[in-house]
């Protein structure tokens, strides 16, 4: 599952779901070996189609997942009105997709009949809207708790008037520091100036940072402040009880919630695999149980662009195939889109294929692909590729299917080939459908020889040298080493050897003499004595870079050359002659030019033919210079 990335096809088929239900549903997911299961599987998402083409919306969006709010209730935990609403919220939403399911009967039959088990609470969905409004506990959700409020209200205006004749009288003008009502504790102070905390009776509360003003509790209110303490509990004694109540329903009918929570997770999930098939264009095929599998015109979901799509068909006629071609042909993505597409299948998921496409549901699958070298044990890549492919001997047995890429290589290509053909043969005889990919020759020949077995080549265009990522069926195909190296400018000689080697292992053995001879030892070249022309192409040493000589040799051994459009000066023995000026340019040509812009050799055309912009132009030039 983590060779063929189907817990990334799976994370796209998440993004589907309306809520966590779905997600956690798809995240628990297994490819089934069962074909009933799977048939069933293929069977909804069928039917869900049908149902997204003839409706607008699926009333899905509304219903959350509450399991973690049922386990608490099963606990025997108190739930809060936020939860409690949550609840409410959530079998609303299960009535809304009951009724919805039920409408649909015509078109999902099967997928309908999930929804009959779906347990509608009204009366548990009333009492709580009846009871919690705005996320707290009603006035009206009990006749106590009605009066304990009202109780309350009368006595928080006793408590305001009194304090407010406080503030107001002109004897305590010079106590207080703010002329306002606040509260610490849930207890009514009025802000008192810290000088005068003794002069005022009551009951500091707290004290402002700076220490300038203590919040005191005038004793006028003591009275009335003990009477709300006292209702304050008694109101949250009776929330509790409305609250425990409320709890006590949803618990006598826990196990049909949790049920609706299955249902409605099953739903969100089949919704998000029928939203992700219409997405990709998917189809669902035909599936056996007998190892035959036949892809046509089969894409990897992961794959984006122009996908060249897959065509191949195994189990029938042969039960292995070998599949031969160059590198980064797309043996591997071929390898990769068989093992998804059957994963996907077995999970139930559409695939983006051509109708007719038929799947095996096997047993096993098994995958040994990419380089599994192991630091950590010390396992090079063959040794870790042999671990791999003993834990599947011992573990494969009749209907599995095993993927192979590039089998026995990474070790000496004659002990390769002979022993991938032997670990072939022995799955062949366990009764396994095996496709695997290699360079081996001795594999493709004695694949020739096998009855039930078979070769496929992956094409590749020999003009552009790009790989065509098609798979052919009862043809191999070479690496193309040789033409490959060709293209690329190996020089003849080397490919005619090389071809020698490979066809008649025929290997001419040629010595050289490289013994040390002191007579042939190179002198140190002096610098030579090169005459350089205008127009030259020289290469600036210092540079890396090249550059036009546009003056001769002088006394001291320097050239002037035009680099960037500059003139610089430099020593002959910094520069190297690349092309003399004669191959460069015609018999004729005005080798001045290269060293005039465009501008000036405009301007001098002008001239010549009298033009008076161009005269007046030097004019006012001169004039200039002049000043």
């Amino acid at each position: 599952m983590e060779k063929l990335q189907l817990n990334e096809v799976k994370e796209i088929i998440k993004s589907y779901c309306v809520s966590s239900l779905g997600k956690d549903l798809i995240d628990k997911l297994i490819p089934s070996s069962n074909i009933e299961v799977v048939q069933r599987r293929l069977n909804d998402n069928i039917e869900a189609k049908k149902i997204l083409e003839n409706s607008n919306h699926i009333p899905l969006e509304g219903v959350s997942n509450i399991s973690s709010i049922t386990q608490k209730v099963e606990k025997g935990m108190i739930l809060d009105p936020i939860e409690l609403l949550k609840v409410s919220d959530f079998l609303r939403g299960c009535s809304k997709i009951k009724k919805f399911m039920v409408d649909m009967n015509f078109y999902s039959p099967n997928l309908s009949s999930y929804s009959l088990n779906i347990t509608e609470l009204k009366e548990i969905e009333e009492e709580i809207n009846f009871s919690i409004k705005n996320n707290k506990v009603d006035s009206n959700a009990s006749k106590e708790l009605k009066k304990i409020r009202r109780n309350i209200d009368v006595c928080e205006e006793k408590i305001k008037d009194k304090l407010n004749k406080f503030i107001t009288s002109s004897n305590n003008k010079k106590y207080i520091q703010e002329f306002i009502i606040t509260k610490r504790d849930d207890r009514y102070v009025i802000p008192i100036k810290s000088s005068f905390k003794n002069d005022v009776e009551g009951v500091i509360l707290d004290t402002s940072s700076k220490g300038n003003t203590v919040f005191v509790e005038p004793k006028i209110i003591s009275k009335y402040s003990l009477e709300l303490i006292t209702l304050k509990s008694e109101e949250v004694i009776e929330e509790y009880k409305i609250l425990s109540f409320l709890s006590e329903l949803i618990n006598e009918k826990i196990y049909n919630i949790n049920l609706n929570l299955e249902i409605i997770s099953e739903y969100d999930m089949i919704f998000a695999k029928a939203k992700f098939s219409k997405n990709i264009n998917g189809i669902t095929p035909k599936i056996n149980k007998n190892g035959y599998i036949k892809i046509i015109k089969g894409k990897h979901p992961l794959l984006k662009g122009g996908v060249v799509p897959l065509d191949i068909e195994i189990g029938k006629t042969y039960r292995t195939l070998v599949i031969t071609g160059p590198n980064a042909g797309g043996k591997t993505v071929s390898l990769k889109t068989v093992g998804i597409l059957t994963l996907m299948v077995e999970c139930g998921f559409d695939i983006c294929a051509d109708p007719n496409t038929e799947i095996s549901i096997f047993d096993d699958v098994f995958v040994d692909i990419g380089d599994n070298q192991s630091i950590e044990n010390s396992l090079s890549t063959f040794s870790s590729h042999m671990k791999n492919i003993s834990d599947i001997m011992k573990k494969s047995k009749g209907l599995t299917l095993l993927l192979f890429d590039e089998i026995g290589s990474g070790t000496e290509p004659n002990e390769g080939a002979g022993l991938s053909i032997s670990i072939l043969e022995e799955f062949y005889k366990k009764g396994c459908i095996t496709i695997a990919s290699t360079h081996y020759g001795e594999i493709k020949r004695f694949a020739n020889l096998h009855p039930h077995f078979e070769n496929a080549g992956m094409l590749f265009d020999k003009e552009t040298l790009e790989p065509l990522y098609k798979l052919t069926i009862g043809t191999s195909q070479d690496s193309n080493a040789l033409f490959i190296s060709r293209k690329m400018g190996i020089n003849e000689s080397v490919l005619k050897r090389a071809y020698n080697y490979i066809q008649n292992k025929d290997y001419t053995i040629e010595v050289i003499d490289f013994s040390f001879d002191e007579n042939k030892i190179e002198k140190e070249v002096e610098f030579e004595n090169i005459e350089y022309f205008v127009g030259d192409k020289v290469r600036l040493l210092d540079k890396d870079d090249f550059g036009i000589v546009y003056k001769t040799i002088d006394k001291f051994n320097n050239i002037i050359v035009l680099y960037k459009d500059e003139f610089i000066q430099v020593n002959i023995k910094r520069v190297k002659l690349y092309i003399r000026a004669t191959e460069l340019y015609p018999k004729d040509y005005d080798l001045n030019s290269l060293f005039t812009s465009y501008k000036d050799r405009k301007l001098e055309n002008d001239i010549k033919r009298g033009s008076k912009k161009a005269l007046r132009k030097i004019q006012k030039e001169i004039k200039l210079n002049k000043n």
